[in-house]
């Protein structure tokens, strides 16, 4: 049980996750969070909560696709060179980590901390969280149907039995009816049912409600800069609004936590894994997630419209927003979703928030979820990628765990400092 508050620094979905479960345990909880709730990777994401695209980012054929990326800014996985050395070791450990073994050993972990997510969410909508989730299914919808029967084979080995996948796919004319959003160039398509959508705005926002209710605190637009320790032990935070005291650590800021970790003299080998996103109203909206699988687009129907989200841009630590990215997305998706342009100089009137976030990624695509090396007062979560909605409520429930107990969960052991 830890002796003081307990500082929880990033406000995010996990963030906010794990101070939930542990102010619900009694435990006094301090927030802190540099911008807004929401404001970072949990705001412009696609709100998906799914087991069947919970995977590693490096995989077989990956690094190979990335390379044929150089040069064209347009495509879904773009590599930028860069001679920043952190970077380049940083790309030799994501393809040392794209392996069939590695990526395998990488995903049965996923799953592992995946498998009671969606208990988990029904948990918080009993505790008060307006979590918004529908579970209206997942349609992979594909231009060629050799492509998308060679998706489907892939996703059923993965899944060996921890989720329903469809035997085939449907071709020709019924595969775009599978979806009133999908256009007739669909040729191929399955559907993956009982998957999740969410709002994560409200999500979020929702979460921090709850805290607060439950006496947790939560420090909007107040930056952590150091950290004052008394006896080897952490007794309190520097932030931009003065002095918080506490007794415990946890950080859970995304992209920042490799900043605050140096203040403990480790250094984290975090990328920005860049995606975008934006709002759309189409005249026929989705009724499902739908995810683009030969342009690795994803369209998420959301609170009345449309969130078109997709690309992953390894540049280095750049948060500036590409509209040529933004465009790229749109285009891409135009074929599955019919002319709902004509031409790319409409979009900036038809685009609603468009985004950009640096979603942190680790060389080998798996989280951190652990204590600090040689300490019981800090711990670290971090590293989701792309997963930080749909993991969020599992990485809290369990690091909750390890922070009452002392004792490392079981599930949490691949996800350790390495």
């Amino acid at each position: 049980m830890p002796i003081g508050p307990v500082l929880v620094v990033g406000g995010g979905v996990v963030g906010l996750s794990l101070a939930h479960y542990l102010t619900a345990a009694g435990i006094e909880v301090e927030v802190v969070e540099r911008s807004g709730l929401a404001s970072g990777a949990s705001w412009g994401n696609a709100g998906w909560v799914c087991l069947s695209h919970s995977t590693p980012v490096p995989g077989p054929g990956v690094v190979r696709y990335g390379l044929r990326s150089l040069g064209r800014p347009d495509s879904p996985l773009y590599l930028r060179p860069s001679a920043d050395p952190r970077f380049l070791a940083w790309l030799w450990r994501f393809w040392r980590s794209s392996g069939e073994s590695t990526f395998r050993r990488g995903y049965a972990a996923l799953a592992d901390l995946n498998r009671p997510t969606f208990d988990l969410f029904e948990e918080l909508a009993d505790a008060g969280v307006d979590t918004t989730l529908r579970r209206p299914g997942l349609v992979h919808a594909f231009l060629s149907a050799d492509e998308a029967r060679h998706h489907l084979r892939i996703q059923q080995v993965m899944a060996s039995g921890r989720y329903d996948m469809p035997e085939d796919v449907v071709e020709g004319d019924e595969a775009h009816r599978l979806d009133p959003a999908l256009s007739p160039e669909v040729r191929a398509a399955y559907l993956v049912r009982g998957e999740g959508v969410l709002d994560p705005r409200r999500l979020v926002e929702s979460l921090g409600e709850v805290v607060r209710d439950a006496g947790g605190k939560v420090h909007e637009h107040v930056e952590v800069t150091g950290f004052r320790t008394v006896g080897g032990r952490v007794a309190g935070a520097r932030t931009s609004a003065g002095d918080i005291d506490c007794g415990s650590v946890v950080i859970a800021a995304g992209m920042w936590s490799s900043r605050l970790l140096r203040h403990f003299g480790l250094r984290l080998p975090l990328q920005a894994g860049k995606g975008y996103s934006f709002t759309v109203e189409l005249e026929t909206a989705p009724e499902h997630s739908l995810y683009f699988g030969d342009r690795r687009i994803v369209a998420s129907p959301i609170g009345g419209t449309t969130r078109l989200a997709g690309t992953m841009e390894l540049s280095g630590d750049d948060r500036r927003l590409n509209w040529q990215r933004i465009v790229a997305i749109a285009r891409g998706s135009r074929r599955y979703l019919g002319r709902w342009f004509e031409d790319q100089d409409d979009l900036p009137t038809l685009i609603r928030d468009p985004w950009v976030g640096g979603r942190p990624l680790l060389p080998d695509g798996l989280p951190v979820i652990d204590r600090l090396p040689g300490r019981d007062d800090v711990f670290l979560a971090t590293g989701h990628g792309m997963l930080g909605v749909t993991l969020g409520p599992a990485t809290g429930r369990a690091l909750a765990d390890y922070v009452l107990s002392g004792r490392r969960p079981p599930v949490l052991a691949p996800f350790g400092f390495r």
